[in-house]
Formats: structure tokens, C-alpha cells, sequence
């Protein structure tokens, strides 16, 4: 991509870019350092968490990768280094051969138990504590609109106010 097609951004768009970073960057460190205190890594509480959501606690490795948004090679080993610690288990997927299943032990749920209301907290403390509820509203709308991928055509972003696209 040549340097003249690029569309640089403006000093309103940079210092809303950069606004975003330090934002993720300062939530994700304090919580981080929360659930660290407490033995727990983010990413250890997410496949948790997310495994406590499902039935009987199970999921696919397939599913539980898709559903936290990872890689399953990247869920795969850190699911191993949870299991070595008892907080999971993997079984044969009767469904895939060559898959497996991930399942929250007791002292996995144990364990998530006594983080949660550490996690709250922090999440409290980090973020929703320091916003008004339009902040918390606005952020919520903003979050929906970025989760989803963009279209080839809205590559540009939205229209300016006022006018629409053709």
C-alpha cells in the first residue's frame, strides 16, 4: 500500500485511538493484577468462567475456543497447564475422535467461586465504579458496533452526519 493512499488519521481520530489503548490497557492491568493476588491468571478466569456457562460444565475444545475467541492451539495449552493444576479435565469427545472435551473439575468451580467476587470488584473498581450510566450505555453501544466485523463497504467508517451512502 503506497504512503499516498493511505488514509492518515486525524488529530481527533489519533487521540481517540490512543484514548482506546490506554483505557484496555489500564482495565486489563488492574484486573489482572486483581485475580493474580488471588492465583488466577485473565485467562484462567475466562476459560473458567466461560466453561462454567455451559451444560453440565462441558464444552468442546472447538466450541470453548470460538466462544472465548481464541485459537484452539492456544486454548489447547493453556488448558493443559489448567488441567495440571486440577481445574480441568479433558475426556475423549464421543462425538470426535480426534477431539476432546474440557470439563470444569470441583476445584475448578471451587476456585471460580472465590474469584468471582474478587473479579467483580475489580472490574467495579476499574471501570464501571469511574463511569455515569449513559457512560456505561455509550460504551455498551460502542463495544456492540466494534464486535461486529466490518463490511467491505464500511471499511471508510460511517457516513458523516447528515448525509448517507449511496
Amino acid at each position: 500500500m503506497s504512503t499516498k493512499s493511505v488514509r492518515w488519521l486525524t488529530p481527533t481520530e489519533e487521540r481517540a485511538w490512543r484514548a482506546l489503548r490506554r483505557v484496555l490497557v489500564a482495565v486489563q492491568a488492574g484486573t489482572a493484577h486483581d485475580l493474580a493476588a488471588i492465583g488466577l491468571s485473565e485467562a484462567d478466569y475466562e476459560v473458567l468462567s466461560t466453561l462454567s456457562e455451559q451444560p453440565a460444565q462441558t464444552s468442546t475444545l472447538g466450541v470453548q475456543a470460538d466462544k472465548m475467541g481464541w485459537s484452539r492451539s492456544r486454548l489447547s495449552r493453556h488448558a493443559s497447564r489448567m488441567e495440571a493444576r486440577g481445574l480441568l479435565r479433558r475426556a475423549p469427545d464421543p462425538a470426535d475422535g480426534r477431539g476432546c472435551l474440557l470439563v470444569l473439575t470441583a476445584p475448578g468451580m471451587a476456585a471460580l467461586r472465590d474469584a468471582a467476587p474478587v473479579h467483580v470488584e475489580s472490574v467495579r473498581r476499574h471501570l464501571v465504579d469511574r463511569l455515569a450510566p449513559q457512560d456505561l450505555a455509550a460504551l455498551e453501544r460502542i463495544a456492540g458496533r466494534l464486535a461486529q466485523p466490518p463490511a467491505d463497504d464500511d471499511q471508510a467508517g460511517p457516513p458523516p452526519a447528515g448525509t448517507s451512502r449511496p
